[in-house]
């Protein structure tokens, strides 16, 4: 077993000792906040946890690499990689009681820089990820509405008929770019700020503020809601799913596998990242809610629980997904059968109810075999159900046009679209609560702010200028600009922060430290899963994922989707390549949190090395002036 431990001097000055940890919780007692008892906590870090991509990533990433088949590496890397690093932040936070920056800092002073890349990250993450609840709030407000305002084209200017672009494409698509976003057609052209999604964005950093006001003693109170609510709607969808025509085989496309994908190494990469994503790992907030514990919080099996739950809410919100979309596909198919159906009718003046779906091919044989000419003339569409249903959506897209498709086809669909928005800004809302306890107290840590000031005012300052700066997601290419950081901000930089966090834990403060704490504070040592999974396993797959997805990202272009009704191949999105400035960004967005851990280390260094050549330069002349008084006398 690797036993490998870098020296550092002074670890026992700068962590409290095992004897001193109840003490010193008793102290905290009156100025540090706790929970008020285990439930508060196990839900702080599931809605933290789980959160929108569980919803809209991780089915699109099902389909995307062979439905079931992508359930095995996910599994599989959730076990190896993501449980294991989820002990470690929840046991080294507990064992500390300290945020992110503190627990690094107190580790080895050069570490802070793991403290300030993860509050970067949550920064940079936070700031667009509230731009979706604000979206989630417009939908929500408009939803209602009987009719649905995206279940039908707005009438044009002149009233003469219906507005061309929403013609040429579709209801949803012309409701969500362009009177949602008003989109522009290049991420250069930023147009002028949309004042109803300024409204929405203004709402939701509003209600975030009064959610977090105080840390984990308003979070606390509000995750009985934001963290149970999204099970009970999913569940409603699930039941409601389940008896629409065609969801069973949205299901069954989901679960059958190919295994041929388990080869391709894009899938282990796919499935490495959103164990990442879905674990919200390597953000800081873990660390620092885990800090509020008692000492003698069982974190092992805090983090075996949070795991399962998150893999299993994966597997289930998928499962309620693709029922939606088995049912937007038969409808689809539908369509495009009935369709054919009345081209075959009208080409033939055949009696209404002559032709059905069961008879289509064989009156299609009659009609070809009577009149081939009038039959030659007639153009149908190819209707193929597995075409509809393969059709990959994540993201906005998932949620903004498949969802709010299906539900326009439901009885009752307002109803239906309130419960969905209400679930979605419950999930953005419980991960944004972690969000900021990455920002917040990192901040406090690094005591750039006087200690004198309130929790309320330093929550309400990084709000504000969190609000200012998202602006640029209200302008017309706002979504460019989400998209652009959403494919960069939590992405590479999380691999790295997660490779020094377990790295730091177990080959500077210790491996048999780390166990002897684990031990005093649940009752018994690691068993040897964790040993070989920390000291080995999942440093490396960090480091193999991490270089394979460099690799992949280094070597593709960066292009985006534009929304442009005169591009030929319109509705479908333009491919269009990034300008060259957005490289700068890109740089900035990604590279600046990996590059500050290295970055603050070597600052440490030099300064130790100067402070240390400054400290024998005093001694010489303190020893030179004894020895020249000593002469004098």
């Amino acid at each position: 077993m690797v036993r490998l431990v870098l020296p550092n001097p002074g670890l026992e000055d700068r962590i409290p000792s095992l004897a001193e940890l109840e003490t010193i919780e008793v102290e905290d007692a009156s100025s540090r906040p706790k929970w008020d008892n285990k439930t508060q906590y196990m839900l702080t870090c599931v809605g933290f946890c789980v959160g929108l991509g569980n919803v809209w990533r991780f089915p699109y990433l099902c389909q995307s690499h062979g439905g079931g088949a992508f359930m095995i590496p996910f599994l599989i890397l959730l076990v190896l990689e993501g449980i294991p690093l989820l002990h470690l932040e929840f046991a080294i936070g507990q064992r500390l009681r300290k945020g992110s920056m503190g627990v690094w800092s107190s580790i080895h002073p050069a570490l802070k820089g793991v403290g300030i890349a993860s509050m970067f990250v949550s920064f940079m993450v936070g700031l667009y990820y509230n731009t979706i609840i604000a979206w989630i709030m417009w939908y929500f407000f408009n939803s209602f509405q009987d009719p649905l305002p995206w279940s039908q084209c707005p009438v044009n200017e002149n009233m003469t008929g219906y507005v061309e672009e929403c013609v040429r494409s579709s209801t949803v698509d012309y409701f969500w770019y362009r009177e949602t976003l008003n989109i522009s057609t290049s991420i250069s052209d930023s147009g002028s700020i949309q004042w109803w999604i300024l409204l929405c964005l203004t709402s939701a950093w509003s209600v975030l503020y009064v959610c977090t006001i105080r840390g984990i003693e308003t979070t606390g109170k509000a995750v009985y809601i934001t963290s149970t609510l999204p099970y009970i709607v999913l569940t409603i969808f699930l039941v409601r799913g389940l008896t629409l025509k065609g969801a069973s085989k949205g299901i069954v496309f989901l679960f059958t596998p190919n295994v041929t994908e388990l080869a391709n190494p894009v899938t282990w990469l796919d499935a490495g990242a959103q164990v990442f994503y879905s674990f919200s790992l390597a953000f800081g907030g873990l660390i620092s809610f885990s800090s509020y514990n008692s000492v003698h919080n069982n974190c092992e099996m805090d983090a075996v629980i949070v795991s399962v739950i998150n893999g299993f809410t994966s597997i289930y919100a998928a499962t309620v997904v693709y029922s939606i979309i088995g049912f937007r596909a038969t409808e689809r198919y539908d369509d495009c059968f009935n369709t054919n159906i009345l081209t075959l009718m009208n080409g033939f003046d055949l009696p209404e109810g002559n032709v059905t779906q069961e008879n289509f091919a064989e009156m299609q044989q009659w009609c070809n075999a009577t009149d081939p000419v009038a039959y030659g003339k007639l153009s149908f569409q190819t209707c193929d159900i597995n075409s509809f249903l393969s059709e990959g959506v994540e993201g906005t897209g998932l949620a903004f046009i498949v969802f709010t498709e299906a539900i326009t086809k439901m009885p009752v669909a307002p109803l239906w679209s309130v419960l969905f928005f209400i679930m979605l800004f419950c999930l953005g809302l419980s991960s944004m609560f972690g969000n900021m306890e990455g920002v917040v107290v990192p901040l406090q840590d690094l005591k750039i702010i006087p200690p004198k000031w309130p929790k309320e005012l330093l929550t309400g300052l990084i709000c504000l200028g969190t609000y200012l700066i998202a602006f640029i997601f209200t302008l017309k290419s706002g979504q460019y600009w989400l998209s652009l950081l959403d494919s960069y901000a939590g992405s590479i930089p999380l691999f790295i922060i997660a490779f020094f966090e377990m790295f730091s834990v177990i080959y500077v403060y210790g491996v048999d430290r780390f166990n002897k704490d684990i031990e005093f504070m649940i009752g018994h040592k690691p068993n040897i899963f964790w040993q070989v999974m920390w000291r080995v396993i999942s440093p490396l797959l960090m480091l193999v994922i991490f270089l394979f997805f460099f690799v992949v990202k280094v070597n593709e272009e960066l292009i985006y989707s534009v929304w442009n009704p005169d591009s030929p191949e319109f509705p479908k999105s333009e491919k269009t390549p990034y300008p060259g400035w957005v490289y700068a960004v890109v740089v900035i967005v990604a590279g600046v949190p990996c590059l500050v851990i290295p970055g603050f280390a070597i600052y440490k260094f030099i300064q130790n090395r100067c402070q240390r050549h400054g400290d024998q330069q005093g001694l010489v002349s303190t020893l030179s002036s004894s020895v020249n008084g000593d002469l004098k006398y």
